[in-house]
């Protein structure tokens, strides 16, 4: 057994035989070993990572490996805050209300229908001794793992966030721990904007990767980004032009979303479509130069699976950014299309990604007010 596996079987031992109450740790009490990827946090079941636990130890007393962040803004992810303000009709005391239920109840921020969460930005409180991220007391930083595993407690009931926005205005603390990773803020970009770009920086880093190899062959690829208007999508698009995508190919469900890209240079041609409509969609990116050699999902709805299958190429590659994507679906779905296509899940983290994602916003004078005019619209409702 190799010996970080044997690491975390003995720690689910420690942890089966310990009480983990969410109090503070009172004088004299033995706490378990912390484990970098946080099994010394997760309450039940025990044994499970933080990801996939329903509750977590939010005690403020941190381990030596840890770090607490005094917590500034959250950023729910697309996906989860779409089925928030669906589901409660865009009634923001609603979303709040629950979005605050969620975190009481389970130590984090994870949606129980998406099962996703978002991530957040704020400034060290304080670094244990053993902790291995490099930060120091006073850093502004952004994490960039989830909030589905990271310990957060919220002490001001959200009172400055109306519900209707991704980002939220917030008082209260979080634990990073030993394998966490975060990012020391930019003092160049207004905070809003570069937890936007952390928040998807995994997308252009990866679809970069993805791109560089096919022009590394000699066959610069027709790229499709479907969503290319949102934060994810447009540095994705930003991303293939940098690493010489040879066609690129932007597909929107909304004619303002067509205006939003119109004059920002991210993309070859930009397509009207729902990419809910296999057929549309597959018709809309042939019409645009398809079928795609790749394709990135970045949208924030479901059933987009099929579409994204049946306009690549044979041979060719789907990148699937969205939480919303239902994998058994786009692995069924390929099989019964007889799509011989490789498919990814972009799982959020490329070695780099943070700084690559900033250096494309920095270069990409579109992508920075496609983005900005976002955030402008989510502001004013």
């Amino acid at each position: 057994m190799p010996d970080f596996l044997r690491s975390i079987a003995k720690r689910t031992g420690d942890l089966m035989s310990a009480d983990l109450s969410t109090d503070a740790t009172s004088a004299g009490e033995t706490r378990v070993p912390s484990d970098p990827t946080g099994l010394h946090r997760v309450l039940e079941p025990v044994g499970a990572l933080p990801q996939a636990a329903h509750r977590l130890d939010t005690r403020a007393d941190i381990w030596p490996d840890e770090v607490k962040v005094t917590v500034s803004r959250l950023n729910l992810d697309a996906a989860s805050f779409r089925q928030l303000i669906t589901k409660h009709q865009g009634a923001g005391e609603a979303v709040r209300a629950e979005v605050l239920d969620i975190i009481r109840s389970r130590g984090k921020m994870q949606n129980p229908v998406t099962g996703s969460g978002g991530m957040l930005s704020g400034t060290v409180a304080e670094v244990g001794p053993d902790s291995s991220l490099g930060l120091r007391v006073g850093d502004p930083v952004t994490t960039l793992v989830s909030l589905t595993l990271t310990p957060l407690v919220i002490t001001d009931a959200l009172a400055n966030w109306d519900g209707t926005s991704e980002q939220i205005p917030c008082e209260g603390y979080a634990i990073l721990f030993g394998r966490s990773i975060a990012a020391v803020m930019p003092d160049d970009l207004p905070a809003p904007l570069a937890l936007a770009v952390m928040d998807v920086c995994g997308a252009p880093a990866l679809t970069a990767r993805v791109v560089r190899q096919y022009v590394d062959r000699g066959a610069p690829p027709t790229v499709c980004v479907i969503g290319g208007a949102g934060k994810s999508g447009s540095l994705s698009l930003a991303a293939a032009r940098d690493a010489g995508a040879g066609h690129t190919i932007a597909v929107v469900p909304l004619q303002r979303e067509i205006d939003l890209l119109a004059d920002k240079f991210l993309a070859d041609i930009v397509a009207l479509a729902d990419a809910r409509d296999p057929v549309a969609l597959s018709a809309a990116v042939l019409q645009a130069g398809g079928p795609a050699d790749v394709t990135v999902v970045c949208v924030d709805v479901p059933g987009c699976e099929g579409g994204a299958i049946l306009s690549t190429e044979q041979g060719g590659t789907v990148i699937f950014f969205s939480m919303a994507t239902s994998f058994s679906a786009a692995a069924l779905g390929a099989e019964g299309l007889a799509s011989d296509v490789t498919m990814l899940v972009g799982n959020g983290y490329v070695p780099g990604h943070a700084d690559y994602a900033l250096a494309l916003l920095r270069a990409h004078d579109g992508a920075r007010a496609l983005l900005e005019a976002r955030l402008e619209c989510e502001a004013a409702g």
